[in-house]
């Protein structure tokens, strides 16, 4: 399992690295056609959380395993994992339900040439505080800790897999919805952001010092946030809009469909 689970990463990561090449136009980067968008999101969440998930999904197949040694009902490790990735696939939904509302309404306040680095920055220092939250670390213990979840709340069958897939995932995106507030205003569509951010989730749900990180990670966010607004353009790694090219994405998106 732990095999299989190092090979799908590697696969994701590959087919992202192909897709998303060149593609980064900075904050504000179009999320192109909605069944593009999701394609290559859940693709993205395979990549960065099939790592951070492993230590739940090789417990699952070990439970699941000795079930079935005793004659009780067996179900793959995948239908687990596909719950959990729906979870995060609703997280995606919601995002690119709130970035087309905000485009329709063409608010010229939000241009990154009026006030864009400084909702930029108020974001990525919401991500910061949310980091120092109760819930942040109920969710986060959670995602550390799974066995308490496993032998408390195993539900047989393939639904109670899924369920539990999803149930792991919704802890699992309220841990990290903060992490991937900071992709997404930073570019959804970097690959360079998205390999940092896989980085420090990583740190944070696997590593055995994981859960002391949560108070410098706020304040590395928060610092980051302030220095985005109030200097964008030196902020390493930040592509501002307009600045330099990038493949148009709804362009690429309408091509592919």
């Amino acid at each position: 399992m732990a095999a299989l689970l190092a090979g799908a990463t590697l696969v994701a990561w590959v087919v992202a690295v192909q897709r998303m090449r060149g593609m980064d136009a900075g904050p504000g980067t179009d999320l192109g056609a909605l069944g593009w968008f999701l394609g290559l999101w859940v693709t993205m969440m395979a990549a960065m959380m099939l790592p951070s998930v492993a230590p739940m999904a090789l417990l699952f197949a070990r439970v699941s395993g000795e079930r079935r040694r005793r004659g009780r009902s067996f179900v793959p490790t995948w239908v687990f994992l596909c719950g959990y990735l729906a979870a995060w696939t609703g997280y995606g939904l919601a995002a690119y339900g709130l970035f087309r509302l905000v485009t329709a309404a063409d608010l010229s306040a939000l241009s990154w040439d009026t006030h864009g680095p400084l909702i930029a920055g108020t974001a990525i220092v919401a991500a910061g505080i949310y980091q120092l939250t109760p819930l942040k670390r109920i969710c986060l213990r959670h995602c550390r800790s799974p066995m308490h979840y496993v032998l408390g709340g195993w539900r047989d069958g393939h639904r109670g897999a899924v369920r539990m897939g999803l149930e792991h995932g919704a802890y699992c995106v309220g841990c990290c919805w903060g992490l991937m507030l900071i992709l997404f205003t930073l570019g959804v569509m970097s690959l360079g952001w998205m390999i940092v951010v896989a980085g420090l989730i990583f740190a944070e749900k696997v590593l055995p010092f994981g859960q002391r990180l949560t108070r410098p990670f706020a304040l590395a966010f928060v610092a980051a946030g302030i220095w985005v607004a109030v200097a964008p353009g030196s902020f390493p790694g930040l592509r501002e809009p307009g600045s330099g090219p990038a493949m148009q994405i709804s362009s690429i998106s309408q091509t592919s469909n």
